[in-house]
């Protein structure tokens, strides 16, 4: 695009994203996931970005390696870009939780509370917004649901009366001007996904 940008993108889907179970680092994306990392890069590799910077945990970096295989893009990890961590809850069913620990303020044992959380959210958007002004061209960021969901809630202008997406979609992409105020270009779009492996509504984002 002509503006100067930064390209959000969530991951994949995994199999544990479709049995709503909060994960560990190493959860890889699924099958399904692994196609929809390929659209994604099929998509991207069209809007011809410079850089890639991405989660190194194992669903971000599987992402952002389909991405790479289309642009010829290495791959710049950052661990700022992880999920939030919920601790002791890892590994558990989300309905099988007395709570929602992804709305909660209070971390979960061994995790990060949500203070904690945005301040390395605020962290990981420094670290894009400096990497993107050394780059002359698009800079594609591949990360999780809640890291994208708290800077498109709290970082950047988002249009008139245009919420937050309460989730995000595996591998939608949200543009965001990379300079401030940061307006949103485009919110959770997952429109290179075909009906064969859409977004599944059902899985916890965040987690």
């Amino acid at each position: 695009s002509s503006n100067v940008s930064i390209i959000l993108v969530r991951h994949g889907e995994t199999a544990l994203n479709a049995t709503r179970v909060l994960q560990f680092p190493d959860t890889p994306l699924g099958e399904r996931g692994m196609a929809q990392a390929r659209a994604v890069g099929q998509r991207l590799a069209a809007m011809r970005p410079v850089a890639i910077l991405a989660s190194d945990m194992s669903r971000a970096w599987m992402t952002a390696e389909a991405i790479a295989a289309t642009t010829g893009l290495p791959i710049r990890p950052s661990k700022l870009l992880h999920e939030r961590n919920f601790g002791d809850l890892r590994g558990r069913r989300f309905d099988d939780l007395d709570h929602d620990p992804i709305s909660a303020e209070q971390g979960p044992p061994n995790g990060e509370s949500m203070p904690v959380f945005r301040a390395r959210v605020l962290q990981a958007f420094d670290e894009m917004r400096n990497l993107r002004a050394s780059l002359q061209g698009d800079l594609v960021v591949v990360s999780h649901g809640l890291v994208i969901k708290v800077i498109l809630a709290e970082l950047v202008r988002r249009p008139t009366g245009v919420a937050a997406p309460e989730r995000l979609g595996n591998t939608s992409i949200s543009i965001i001007g990379a300079q401030a105020p940061h307006l949103t270009e485009l919110i959770d779009c997952t429109a290179h996904l075909d009906q064969g492996i859409a977004d599944n509504k059902h899985t916890v984002a965040g987690v």
